[in-house]
């Protein structure tokens, strides 16, 4: 692993880990699996081995759903994780084929623009021009890559490949077989191969699942976080990890401005306060998890390289602004309500009403 890679793969940057969870685990492994699924989800949830390693929290929610979800990758069913934005399904997944196969590059990333190529294979055209078809012209797609060494193949973001791409897949998980028609060959799957995909269906931009490839997989839904404290923990230990990765000077006492973006974030989502007095309207945004860990960090950069050193409201009222008011008409008269009948009132608040108010105009 290079030193200088901005993020490194689950595989690399948590190797020690995967380490120490290999060497104690003596309980049965499916068929090319690094360790058991016992350990797979040990690795996920966190813990700490008979040896003393502590192995820290990858996913912060039921510990059923994950033992559910790697349950899925020892059958030969393949894994759709589903959730709204922000529920942690490409870090899931990610993890999830780290330790299960050892890397978790083999990845299709869905766009609407993602065509049939990328989930099959394509083709070296000087070599297919000069020799025509052949083996040695033909280009592995991650899939079929993960098909012929038993490894777990990512598709991410599903929902938003066109349907008639989509429904590549439903020939190689049904039959695990992958044709390539120009040389009447094919690729079979190997032990140890299955495949994760995500998909949420709440953005803009989303093809359903035909019903036949949706019977291909087993469905885990991840939950948003179920409470203020999960949240905060999640959001806290991701930029933690984001700011040291971008060797980001540490910032202290940063606790109190995480709290109250996680708590703005839910309430605008929930469209009530936490103490359940007052309902309040919801923008148009999703305002997840993620867009609260990319809020911090922005915030966090200006507090080291522009501010005093610590994390203040007016290091993070921007970035808040930016992810409420996506549209800047109705957004933007739900935002002043919220600041007005809520934040201003609101004990302790009153530097971080302040800083917002300044931003908003």
């Amino acid at each position: 692993m290079s030193e200088e890679a901005l993020r490194p793969h689950a595989e690399d940057a948590f190797a020690e880990e995967l380490k120490a969870l290999s060497a104690v685990d003596d309980r049965p492994r499916p068929a090319r699996w690094r360790l058991s699924p016992w350990a797979v989800a040990t690795y996920l949830m966190g813990g700490t081995l008979s040896d003393g390693t502590v192995i820290s929290p990858k996913y912060v929610g039921p510990r059923r759903i994950i033992e559910v979800a790697v349950s899925t990758l020892a059958t030969d069913r393949a894994l759709l994780l589903l959730g709204v934005p922000g529920t942690a399904k490409t870090w899931v997944s990610e993890h999830l084929a780290a330790a299960v196969s050892g890397d978790s590059t083999l990845l299709v990333q869905g766009t609407a623009g993602t065509p049939e190529e990328a989930i099959r294979y394509g083709w070296n055209y000087a070599h297919l021009l000069a020799h025509g078809p052949s083996r040695a012209a033909l280009v592995p797609g991650p899939v079929m890559r993960a098909m012929s060494g038993g490894g777990i193949a990512r598709v991410e973001e599903l929902t938003r490949i066109p349907a008639d791409v989509q429904d590549t897949l439903i020939t190689i998980l049904s039959e695990k077989t992958l044709p390539i028609a120009e040389l009447g060959e094919e690729v079979m799957a190997v032990r140890g191969f299955n495949l994760i995909a995500t998909a949420n269906d709440r953005d803009r931009g989303v093809n359903d699942l035909s019903s036949a490839l949706r019977r291909r997989f087993n469905t885990v839904v991840l939950p948003l976080p179920a409470t203020v404290e999960d949240e905060v923990d999640i959001v806290a230990r991701r930029v933690d990890q984001i700011g040291r990765g971008i060797e980001l000077p540490p910032v202290p006492e940063g606790t109190d401005e995480i709290r109250r973006v996680v708590t703005v974030f839910r309430e605008l989502r929930d469209g009530i306060t936490a103490d359940g007095r007052t309902k309040v309207k919801s923008p148009s945004g999703t305002l997840s998890t993620a867009e609260a860990i990319s809020v911090l960090t922005g915030g966090l950069a200006l507090a080291a390289h522009f501010g005093d050193g610590v994390l203040r409201p007016s290091d993070v009222a921007a970035g808040i602004l930016g992810a409420v008011v996506r549209d800047p008409a109705a957004d933007r008269v739900i935002w002043l309500e919220y600041l007005e009948s809520v934040v201003r009132e609101r004990d302790g608040w009153k530097d971080f009403y302040r800083a917002c108010r300044e931003v908003t105009g």
